[in-house]
């Protein structure tokens, strides 16, 4: 019988559960397909990133030197003042610069004002009036929670890493720093139940391995467990549990940004440099000017707030009029960070993302080998095996993806020469 234009159609039983089964399985590869964008973030960055795909291929030797150039020098300058800000001390007193939170501040500032800057530069012009273009910082309201939310993660990484350098040393604080690897794949596996590959198992059992010799091996634990009055294991279990939780903050906000950029098509590299810093900024000011009011309350007390100190911003700001050499590092160390972030995200948008994991990999090394010869730690052979694993594991992983991506590449290739 013929249905008539108004009449639904009518589907037997089989061919509802045809249709859940369909339904289960797009539900299933959305989720998978979600969970596999964090491993291609900086290819998905990169291309969003880029005003134009011509500026890609026209970008020489020349433009490749400063990008490269420009991320090391701004990063091991950067690595270098904030390792001489936290580690060492100032005056007759030997006072150590504790404050994490101001530290934060003063560099999210400057990174939003450094970001505005690169939005406006980099944003395309109109070829009628010349005017430029510059995309909104904030494109929707929708966009306010996810980034509120990286904000507020990567606000509170940074406490928990430098507290954890008062059991581990500089050293151990930067090789574990290199492997932002594990907390992606522990909430992918945890949260998300996607499956990897046997490799990428291997690649963090080489990798753990290789931080839990340089911790064990180190010399300098023994001596920060001493002034602490503790065990050397439980200033090292204190000191890498911080350090955990450090980069399991890392792990959450690198997985919402990357949310941000699939779920918000043309919010582009210096949108979210600007935005995010902006709301941390905010964040943590507002932190800094309600502490020592919270302080006196029960919340204040139950985390640790002392009613007594006048809160973290004016100590802050006595310290560094006591000591202002403090006050330079700490505005230098700002300013490295915020230039360095451009440099990555100009890196993003005219090379390959292979090239920048290549590149951070090998500052990462020279960051270590800096703090080894300028700031005098002792490290061990078994120390340099375990440097060895970590950074074989780092570099297998990244030959991995490069194979995965050109058989990708090809099969595409192929695929389109059929449909021709």
């Amino acid at each position: 019988m013929a249905r008539t234009k108004n009449t639904p159609l009518r589907r037997t039983p089989s061919e509802s559960v045809a249709q859940n089964g369909h339904s289960n399985g797009s539900a299933r590869r959305r989720r998978e397909s979600f969970t596999e964008t964090v491993e291609h973030k900086l290819e998905a960055v990169a291309e969003r990133a880029a005003r134009d795909p011509v500026e890609q291929k026209e970008a020489g030797l020349f433009a490749l030197a400063i990008c490269v150039g420009g991320i090391y020098a701004s990063f091991l300058s950067w690595a270098y003042l904030q390792e001489r800000i936290t580690t060492t001390t100032y005056g007759p007193q030997h006072s150590r610069f504790t404050y994490s939170i101001f530290l934060n501040t003063v560099q999210s500032a400057f990174a939003a004002c450094t970001g505005a800057v690169y939005l406006f530069s980099s944003s395309p012009r109109d070829p009628k009036t010349g005017a430029r273009k510059v995309p909104p910082v904030f494109p929707s309201r929708a966009i306010l929670f996810p980034l509120l939310l990286i904000a507020v993660t990567s606000s509170l990484a940074s406490p928990f890493g430098y507290a954890s350098l008062s059991h581990i040393d500089y050293v151990t604080f930067i090789l574990a720093k290199s492997c932002k690897l594990l907390p992606v794949m522990f909430l992918h596996v945890t949260l998300f139940r996607k499956k990897y590959p046997i490799y990428k198992y291997m690649v963090v059992a080489c990798v753990t391995l290789g931080v839990a010799m340089f911790t064990l091996y180190n010399p300098s634990t023994a001596k920060k467990a001493a002034k602490k009055g503790v065990s050397a294991d439980a200033s090292k279990g204190l000191g890498l549990f911080l350090l955990g939780v450090n980069l399991l903050f890392d792990g959450l906000t690198n997985t919402v940004q990357d949310q941000i950029f699939t779920s918000f098509k043309g919010f582009t590299g210096p949108q979210m440099m600007c935005a995010q810093n902006i709301m941390s900024t905010l964040l943590t000011t507002a932190y800094l000017l309600l502490s020592p009011y919270l302080a006196g309350t029960a919340l204040g007390s139950y985390v640790g707030l002392s009613a007594t100190a006048g809160g973290e911003l004016r100590e802050a700001l006595t310290f560094v009029t006591t000591y202002p050499t403090v006050g330079w590092d700490v505005l230098s160390f700002a300013a490295c960070g915020a230039i360095g972030q451009v440099f990555i995200f100009h890196t993003l948008a005219h090379f390959s993302s292979l090239l920048l994991v290549t590149v951070t990999v090998t500052r990462k090394m020279l960051t270590m080998l800096m703090s080894v010869v300028l700031f005098g730690h002792q490290v061990t052979r078994m120390q340099w095996a375990g440097v060895g694993l970590v950074f074989g594991g780092i570099g297998a992983e990244a030959w991995y993806q490069r194979v995965e991506k050109k058989a990708k590449m090809e099969a595409k290739m192929k695929a389109d020469g059929k449909k021709q």
